[in-house]
């Protein structure tokens, strides 16, 4: 019933949507920070981060202006721009809160290579060993030097049947795992991720997503004529748009746009969190899919749903995607649960005109944007960090802290359903299933009221055995009990009849 409910619900707020033309959720005219309820209507939040600085290539010193910037990475104190369109990667050293310093900016790489100008670089990766790998787009290879730009070697074009010789290796986007393994997206190459050695030999595919087509043309393709077929549109998996890898070594990969029809059958797999074998193993418990937003318009120019164009993952598993359609930024917790959403497009602080790159660095965060050339950082409020603390209190077993920091965030938002599962959490493992119950209560959460119910019909239980027992042994004594005391009066009525 009450899944019945919200989605009559969801049906007429998007139709409110619909009525007054809205380009985007309302949210964004009233807030620039908002959640989902359970119902799926939309709830203005208190912000839980807060713009701290806009940098431009002039904010570092540089004399030339960032040209179509296309990736990040961050390693420790270091952020690494991929400068694309000036052929160069500049590293900045973060030296305070908000202060940097140019660290170096390299446009080339030295030793035994036939290439050393860099063309095109679109991402960057940098191992636990110094070692910097580079997507050196425009010359068509990988290429992987030291920390001091000295060559080590290069990966190729993938040798493979599903791979023409005769293509273009365009890799996009690039991670490395911990054994030195890459993983790449490549332009053109809709198999997954291609997997290299250590030693720059290719080694297959990755969590290629599953195809979907819809069955009528299938059938029609079937019977269709050899001209006619190369006329149709081909059953293939969809290419990502960008990756990252985790502190535990799993790839977190955007399936960029999404189409209406999967998003309504929830066939929708926006973001997909791959383990070695390149299965998805994201854990979706929230109420709604991990697409971005729930409603949208059509207006200003932009239409349709969410496309996630990046992610980062912070070190207490939430991730948070960027949106390139409306350039909001949607954080998620472990579960799937919504954390918050916040951003938009514009030309004001904390709005974008075409976000490229998200990245992370501690808890501040940080969107690079390919058109206005620009990277913006962002730090977490007061309401940030407490989510924050929750979170991470919670995975450290500190219970009764991260159960106080939910209450403080609730305090500050009435309605943030996070905040009561959270509380109620806390509770559930400190064995206080009776008031954690009330609090999944509140917000719905059936499976957490299911387990906290359990636990707490199982402590009752045992708490009051022994009155069990007695009330049990009397249903079925005292009835035998009377039945036999009916019958000695019976015998005994009956001998005096016949004495008598």
């Amino acid at each position: 019933m009450k899944k019945i409910i919200k989605s009559i619900s969801a049906l007429a707020f998007g139709a409110a949507i619909f009525a007054t033309s809205s380009s985007s959720v309302m949210a964004a005219d009233n807030s620039y920070t908002y959640n989902y309820d359970y119902w799926g209507d939309v709830q203005d939040s208190p912000d839980a981060y807060t713009v701290t600085n806009v940098y431009t290539a002039m904010s570092f010193g540089l004399d030339m202006n960032f040209k179509n910037p296309q990736g990040m990475f961050v390693k420790d104190n270091m952020l690494y721009i991929c400068d694309s369109g000036n052929n160069r990667i500049v590293q900045l050293e973060r030296t305070g809160t908000e202060e940097f310093t140019v660290a170096r900016i390299f446009d080339s790489i030295k030793g035994d290579t036939d290439v050393t100008q860099l063309s095109n670089p679109t991402d960057i990766a940098v191992s636990d060993e110094g070692d910097i790998f580079i997507s050196d787009n425009g010359n068509a290879r990988i290429v992987k030097v030291d920390s001091d730009l000295n060559y080590i070697l290069q990966f190729d074009l993938p040798v493979d049947s599903n791979v023409s010789a005769d293509s273009i290796f365009q890799p996009s986007k690039i991670v490395i795992d911990t054994a030195g393994r890459v993983y790449c997206i490549a332009t053109s190459i809709n198999q997954g991720l291609c997997k290299y050695e250590p030693d720059g030999t290719f080694s297959g595919f990755v969590g290629a997503t599953p195809v979907t087509f819809d069955f009528v043309d299938y059938i029609w393709k079937k019977l269709a004529t050899q001209e006619q077929r190369q006329r149709m549109a081909s059953f293939v998996p969809t290419a990502y748009d960008n990756i990252y890898m985790d502190h535990e070594g799993f790839i977190y990969a955007c399936a960029g746009g999404q189409e209406e029809a999967d998003l309504d059958s929830g066939a929708a797999d926006a973001i997909r969190k791959l383990n070695l074998m390149g299965n998805d193993i994201l854990v979706q418990n929230g109420e709604y899919p991990t697409y971005g937003d729930l409603y949208w318009g059509e207006g200003g120019g932009y239409e349709g749903p969410s496309y996630f164009t990046d992610v980062t993952v912070f070190d207490n598993d939430i991730y948070v995607c960027l949106d390139k359609n409306r350039g909001r930024l949607f954080g998620y917790d472990d579960q799937g649960k919504t954390v918050f959403c916040f951003g938009g497009n514009g030309n004001m602080d904390g709005y974008f005109r075409q976000p490229a790159a998200i990245e992370h660095m501690g808890h501040d965060l940080f969107v690079l944007d390919s058109l206005d050339c620009s990277v913006t950082m962002f730090t977490p409020t007061e309401f940030g960090e407490l989510i924050y603390d929750a979170i991470e209190e919670f995975d450290a077993g500190d219970y009764e802290a991260s159960g106080e920091s939910w209450t403080k965030v609730m305090e500050l938002d009435g309605n943030y359903d996070l905040a009561y599962i959270g509380i109620g959490r806390s509770l559930l493992r400190q064995k206080k299933y009776k008031e954690a119950m009330d609090y999944f209560e509140l917000k719905y959460d059936d499976e957490n009221y299911s387990k906290a119910y359990k636990q707490y019909r199982k402590e009752w239980v045992e708490d009051h055995i022994v009155v069990l027992v007695i009330v049990i042994l009397a249903i079925f004594l005292i009835p035998m009990s009377i039945g036999k005391i009916k019958g000695i009066k019976h015998e005994i009525d009956t001998a005096d009849i016949f004495e008598t």
